[in-house]
């Protein structure tokens, strides 16, 4: 029993480097965007602050499988420009899931980084701008960092969240995890393996949960 357990982990590791990799690159990115959104947001500016409302409102309203289909499926078939062909079945694969997963990320994180702006003493703001700091500075300088440690559990959690939800890339094909302990099953009708494939998850869990743990402890300097 053993050796066959073992015999699943090289498997379970490649499917384990496409959830990491994954779940890394798209809250990276989305965590980008979502900056760009959240200042939206709070912009007094009427068609930018409703766009910004509206982009997080339909991708916090929607499934994420949904999303993921459609950026799949449904946008080839809208238009050839959206036909991702690299040539490479995984990377056909991979930077749609990567989009969905991305653009999805953004819209959380947004809310995110918006809460913890907003959660800084407008007194600071104010005093800022009275020393001859322009808006962006103010922001870059003052505010922003002092929001960094307050952004860290809920991006953490949220990084966390992906990680899990990046076993839905299973239903394209994209061996992750999941999908490499979907194909061991099936060829071996052993529901064993189930159990290194959840115990990896934990693994990669706690893993990135220390290091956003030691992140918060880091720059605490700013509270």
């Amino acid at each position: 029993m053993p050796q066959k357990i073992l015999s699943w982990i090289p498997q379970l590791l490649d499917g384990a480097r496409v959830t990491v990799l994954l779940t890394i690159l798209a809250v990276s990115a989305g965590l980008i965007l979502s900056l760009f959104l959240a200042l939206g947001k709070m912009s007094k500016r009427l068609i930018i602050n409703k766009f910004c409302s509206v982009y997080v409102f339909f991708f916090r309203g929607t499934p994420l499988l949904m999303q993921l289909y459609f950026i799949y499926y449904a946008l080839p078939l809208v238009h050839p420009v959206f036909v991702i062909r690299t040539g490479d079945q995984f990377f056909d694969r991979f930077i749609p899931a990567f989009i969905a997963f991305g653009l999805n990320s953004a819209a959380y994180c947004a809310e995110i980084i918006r809460a913890a702006i907003q959660s800084i003493d407008k007194g600071q703001f104010e005093a800022s701008r009275a020393l001859g700091l322009s808006y962006a500075q103010t922001m870059r300088l003052v505010i922003i960092p002092q929001s960094i440690r307050r952004l860290i559990p809920p991006v953490g959690n949220e990084f966390i969240m992906v990680l899990k939800d990046a076993s839905l890339v299973s239903m394209i094909a994209l061996v992750d995890i999941t999908k490499a302990t979907r194909n061991i099953e099936s060829s071996t009708r052993s529901a064993l393996v189930y159990i290194p494939a959840m115990i990896l998850y934990l693994i990669i869990t706690a893993v990135f949960s220390f290091i956003f743990h030691k992140l918060e402890k880091k720059y605490s300097v700013y509270e």
